[in-house]
């Protein structure tokens, strides 16, 4: 007998990506995602042009995630949306679509952390791509957040570290920002930093305890040295760009690592996950993946499209959600922040 076949529409806008996608019992049929350029002029989001071009992409990025699966609307069983944490503006879009369109279609609605989505998103089913098995160490590393999650199952989770200002994301960009690299900056350092030499400059590593982060002070430090460099030199950025970024990014690495070292001994877990925006990062993947050897850990990172905000990730949350019949209501408020 087959297995009954669960259609979830997963809608994600919590910041500058409008993103529907469509999933077939963890399986993903569609994953449409809409970028914003308009911020680039600005150096940063700029979260009332995020909402105004949230409510121009919502309906062609749906549209098209469902003709790219190759179903009618009327086939969906759920929809997951993301609630939270997110720009307020934005999030608005998308759970206002979202509570319409299940009202619309009399199908159950549920929403979806953020942040638990960029660990579950290690959940779809993926061909060549395995699944952590249950405890394990997730670091989610995105602009807005930093954290280190133990996750005893899919909704048992436990921040055991986090960020005390700056995320890891902000810290890649200000800094690009410095350097006089158009935003989003993060990409473009670790381009870079592929042609540079790891120690050609030393940058000091934030002092906090335990497992907790801090970027502000590597920030303010990035600006203070390259100030202090282009008095003696007008042209020492251009003339030594890749071995900046280098240096800079294996200061970053060596920060998360040292963490995860940490959190792992702590623990006992060995098994370690990554998560969000910047673990995109090629000198991040590859320090974890090198943890395998140094470490004995078991690293798990996710497909690339699967790391960026996408609602892929929001959609195998509904679909584990759904299994549980885990729904919310028609009163459900987006939140700009939100716990796990």
């Amino acid at each position: 007998m087959d297995q009954q076949k669960i259609y979830i529409l997963g809608i994600e806008s919590s910041c500058d990506d409008t993103s529907a996608a469509i999933l077939c019992n963890g399986k993903v049929l569609s994953n449409v995602v809409a970028s914003q350029k308009i911020h680039e002029q600005y150096g940063g989001v700029v979260p009332e042009l995020a909402s105004r071009a949230h409510q121009q992409n919502i309906v062609p990025v749906i549209d098209q995630a469902l003709k790219q699966a190759g179903i009618d609307k009327k086939q969906l069983d759920g929809i997951a949306f993301t609630r939270g944490p997110g720009l307020m503006g934005s999030l608005l879009v998308g759970t206002s679509f979202a509570k319409s369109l299940a009202l619309a279609l009399d199908i159950p609605l549920i929403d979806v952390n953020h942040m638990q989505a960029h660990i579950l998103a290690h959940f779809i089913e993926e061909e060549k791509f395995d699944k952590p098995e249950f405890p394990f160490l997730a670091m989610t590393i995105s602009g807005g957040h930093t954290q280190i999650v133990k996750v005893d199952n899919y909704f048992d989770m436990e921040v055991i570290g986090e960020t005390l200002d700056d995320a890891v994301g902000e810290a890649f960009d200000k800094s690009a920002k410095i350097f006089g690299l158009p935003y989003p900056g993060g990409p473009l350092i670790d381009k870079h930093a592929k042609l540079g030499n790891p120690k050609a400059f030393l940058f000091p590593k934030p002092k906090v305890g335990e497992l907790n982060f801090s970027f502000s002070g590597l920030k303010t430090s990035v600006l203070y040295f390259t100030q202090k460099k282009l008095k003696e030199n007008p042209n020492f950025i251009e003339e030594n760009l890749n071995d900046i970024c280098a240096s800079l990014q294996h200061t970053i690495i060596n920060i998360l690592v040292d963490k995860l070292k940490k959190a792992s001994k702590q623990t006992g877990i060995k098994r370690i996950a990554i998560g969000g925006g910047v673990s995109a990062n090629s000198g991040i993947r590859a320090a974890l993946k090198e943890g395998e050897h140094k470490f004995g850990w078991k690293t798990f990172v996710p497909k690339f499209e699967y790391t960026t905000d996408n609602a892929a990730m929001i959609g195998i949350v509904g679909y584990l959600k759904f299994l549980k019949k885990d729904f919310t209501d028609m009163s459900v408020v987006a939140k700009s922040r939100i716990k796990f």
